[in-house]
């Protein structure tokens, strides 16, 4: 039997709260007071004109029923009948769609609607909310709903156009239910090779992408499995759209380029784009759908890009491979995405001109004009592949006959998972509002997007999404703010950010002054703060691309992957220059190609992106690069601290279960931001041997590293891989093996003066098994815990002790005195081995 200790409860009692299902659309009763504001000019009627249940203006009807319930406490009546609207039409709800509204013969819109814009109008207790489309009366709906949610009863008159027509997401779903880069859970649309048996959380979804204006979703992974092509397959995406449709989403599919052929359906003998066999198939297949889904989307191609087949197999262009799709779906009305991410990824670090972020420029910027109308080029961001910072993808820039749209990541893949806040949208305002000056006029990134600086008629936005099976649906309350902001920038990339975050927070959190500062507050800074403790001077995020994507590995960037950092004992940084790089800075047009090829012109922040310089090169704020790297990492890590307490002076002003499921994470955050700094500063100390000029680096008053203390039971050192993973580049274990379950104890005598501490235990969590651990003073039980974060976080975990699996745990308000003994007692299970780093003793308000 496992030894236990009866301390302290590692999770207390709480009392039913909400678990984030309802998103931002949790409709909360607002406060008598605001009620009853409104209650004399409430409207006692509701007229949806179409009584079809599949309509988006039937879902309006019944979305505005049951928000109007929810948030003022009155239920009203629902009538499809336009008769209605004549005996109701001094105090009501009108939704309808534009042609419908006409029909009532006293329209008064004096703005065009665009597909998929709405009119609302408030005055008084008569609301009219009238859609170019039935999806438009619905993103009507959903916006009266938001304001008076947020207790806004103002008059309004508004006329509302999305920006760009296209505003998808993609979903990186697996047949068997996984998610690739999915961080909440299995899959909601696929179990066990099939489309899933229930539903209902796809419904959920529908509901609210519909409530931000999505209008489409690509429902797999873009390395996509031939099966999602069989007849059983498509009878499942009937079901799917079935679900989706009374929201106005339409649904579409990656598609593997080889599906027809030998290692995929084994229906053709080829998958070449040019050949007859093969066009017929997929004519056949696409008729197929649209016989069982006749508002199907379209289609997503990842096609010749890591390891995924594509036309180049049959030295055939990118633009066949895209046209072949476009011309099956051109009779029926859909859309074939085409994505630009293809590069090749066997590249080798040793070759100074390579560069991977030249790919997407150099195989599509002379097809520009060969795409049919119905092709959509879809670019990531960036060059490379969601990183902290990136300049604006110079392919932007060079397709003025072609449609493109922009891919953003929701999904934090390289931005800590969910596990680590990081609200993005500051991020992507950089790419957006970036001013490629095409020809040496105006051409912000935005304005290709949506089509208008080349007048295109298709583009817009695909955003990376991967939400599970996860209650609050990316596993992370606070992350749904990128989501959110995803859909509305989509339909308005000029809106502000910061307004987005507090339009969410007043609706998922409530409008308490003190909640929405706090939460504006931290979410303001996590990107800053993530980009200084993982890669900052455009560096990239210094994860290990090679296993995770989540914790730090400087030592792991050149590798065949493309993203190097080209660090040496003396330099650092991607030459791009045209002068003696890789090119890049002159993909870009002339304006900006001058500044990026010029060291002395080029923005710090994305100075190691263009230019190879020395460690003691002096940025713009007179400090040196590597000063830079160590004060930015200490600044950052210190930023995520006070998430901390920020968020725990809300206690009380936000519901038990979130409020502890956003502080568990923040607690993790704070620890994992010290391994992201300490793991990258002393990588880069160790590299160049130069000190921190503030003799951080290197050194932990502190801390009480494992390997010194007294050992006894199982325990044994162990060196770390990579070195800089672990303080001191050593840890402690106990045993080895599946089937370990032995135990060890680690003491130290403390010697530090009587005072307040807060004691840090640094740690290991690893896959495979859930160590129990014990912290005692003099004999005394202090805390325990499990390396259990598996159970409670959705990062890729680690097999092994590294920056993944290295974390840490801080037991407060311990009184402490010379001569202390400190007991650290770890029983092992499994594959863990309860594996320890150090402890620090910490004065208050220090930093580790």
């Amino acid at each position: 039997m496992r030894a236990r200790w009866g301390l302290l409860a590692l999770v207390a009692a709480v009392a039913v709260a909400e678990n984030g299902l309802s998103g931002w659309l949790r409709y909360a009763p607002l406060p008598d007071g605001q009620r009853q504001q409104y209650a004399s000019s409430l409207p006692s009627h509701i007229v949806a004109l179409n009584s079809t249940s599949t309509s988006p203006v039937y879902t309006a009807g019944q979305e505005l029923q049951d928000g109007i319930q929810r948030i003022l406490g009155r239920k009203l009546k629902i009538s499809q009948e336009h008769s209605a609207w004549t005996s109701f039409n001094s105090s009501f709800v009108l939704v309808g769609t534009l042609s419908a509204y006409d029909k009532l013969g006293s329209q008064n819109l004096s703005t065009d609607l665009v597909p998929d814009g709405f009119w609302l109008n408030i005055k008084g207790g008569a609301v009219t909310i009238v859609g170019q489309n039935g999806r438009g009366a619905l993103y009507g709906a959903f916006e009266y709903l938001s304001r008076i949610a947020q207790g806004n009863f103002a008059d309004a008159d508004i006329v509302s156009n999305p920006d760009a027509p296209i505003r998808w997401v993609n979903e990186w779903d697996n047949m068997d239910g996984t998610i690739e880069r999915g961080y909440a859970g299995r899959s909601i649309f696929f179990a066990n090779g099939s489309v899933a048996t229930d539903l209902t959380r796809v419904s959920q979804y529908a509901r609210l992408l519909a409530s931000v204006r999505i209008n489409g979703i690509v429902v797999n992974n873009v390395n996509a499995n031939p099966r999602m092509l069989t007849n059983e397959t498509i009878a499942g995406l009937k079901r799917i759209a079935d679900s989706m449709r009374p929201y106005g989403v339409r649904v579409g599919i990656s598609l593997n380029f080889a599906s027809p052929g030998p290692d995929g359906l084994k229906e053709t003998a080829t998958f070449d784009p040019l050949d007859p066999t093969v066009i017929a198939w997929w004519e056949a297949k696409t008729n197929q759908i649209y016989q069982q889904i006749p508002d199907w989307a379209g289609y997503l191609v990842k096609a010749n890009s890591e390891g995924q087949p594509g036309p180049l197999t049959y030295n055939r262009t990118l633009a066949d491979g895209a046209n072949l799709f476009a011309r099956a779906l051109r009779p029926h009305g859909g859309i074939i995405m085409f994505r630009a991410f293809v590069y090749n990824s066997n590249m080798n670090p040793a070759v100074w001109k390579d560069d991977r972020a030249n790919a997407a420029y150099d195989f599509f910027k002379e097809l520009d004009g060969e795409f049919l109308d119905n092709v959509i080029v879809q670019i990531k961001y960036g060059p490379i592949d969601f990183q902290v910072r990136e300049p604006a993808s110079p392919l932007f820039a060079h397709l003025p006959n072609t449609n493109a749209a922009i891919e953003l990541q929701i999904t934090q893949e390289y931005l800590g998972q969910q596990d680590h806040l990081v609200y993005t949208p500051p991020l992507w305002k950089t790419i957006l509002d970036f001013d490629m000056r095409v020809g040496g006029k105006p051409s912000l990134v935005r304005d290709i997007v949506s089509g208008q600086r080349f007048n295109r008629t298709l583009g817009g936005y695909a955003g990376v999404v991967n939400v599970g099976t996860n209650p609050n649906w990316l596993g992370s309350h606070l992350a749904m703010s990128n989501l959110y902001a995803y859909g509305r920038l989509a339909w308005d990339p000029t809106g502000d950010v910061q307004s987005l975050l507090q339009d969410w927070i007043r609706l998922t959190f409530g409008s308490e002054p003190s909640v929405v500062k706090v939460i504006t507050d931290i979410s303001m800074a996590s990107w800053p703060a993530y980009e200084n403790y993982t890669g900052n001077l455009g560096i990239q995020t210094l994860t290990d691309i090679l296993y995770t994507h989540f914790g730090p590995c400087p030592q792991c960037q050149e590798n065949r992957w493309g993203q190097w950092t080209r660090a040496d004992k003396s330099t650092i940084g991607m030459d791009r220059t045209v002068s003696n790089g890789t090119g890049n800075s002159g993909q870009y047009p002339p304006e900006v190609a001058a500044v990026f090829e010029n060291l002395e012109t080029t923005p710090d922040n994305l100075l190691l992106w263009f230019h190879h310089v020395n460690y003691t090169h002096r940025l713009h704020s007179g400090k040196t690069v590597i000063q830079h790297f160590y004060d930015a990492h200490y600044d950052g890590a210190a930023a995520a601290q006070t998430f901390v307490p920020a968020w725990q002076s809300l206690q009380g002003k936000v519901d038990g279960a979130r409020f502890d499921d956003v502080l568990f994470k923040l607690r993790f955050q704070a620890g994992h931001a010290l391994v992201w700094r300490d793991a990258v500063a002393g990588y880069y100390y160790n590299l160049s041997g130069i000190a921190d000029e503030a003799s951080r680096v290197g050194h932990h008053p502190y801390r009480i590293e494992a390997e010194s203390m007294a050992l006894s039971g199982g325990y044994r050192p162990v060196a770390v891989d990579p070195f800089e993973a672990a303080s001191n580049s050593t840890a402690i274990v106990v045993g080895s093996g599946p089937n370990n379950n032995g135990s060890g104890e680690a003491a130290t005598v403390l010697d530090f003066p009587l005072g307040t501490y807060d004691i840090a235990v640094g740690y290991f969590d690893v896959a495979g098994g859930r160590a129990h651990y014990g912290a005692f003073l003099n004999g005394e039980p202090l805390h325990e815990w499990y390396g259990d974060l598996e159970d409670h976080l959705g990062h890729e975990f680690s097999t092994k002790l590294d920056a993944h699996s290295a974390t840490r745990i801080t037991i407060p308000n311990v009184d402490v005195k010379r001569g202390d003994v400190l007991k650290i007692i770890g029983l092992a299970d499994g594959n863990e081995g309860a594996p320890l780093d150090y402890v620090a003793i910490l004065p208050k308000g220090v930093v580790d």
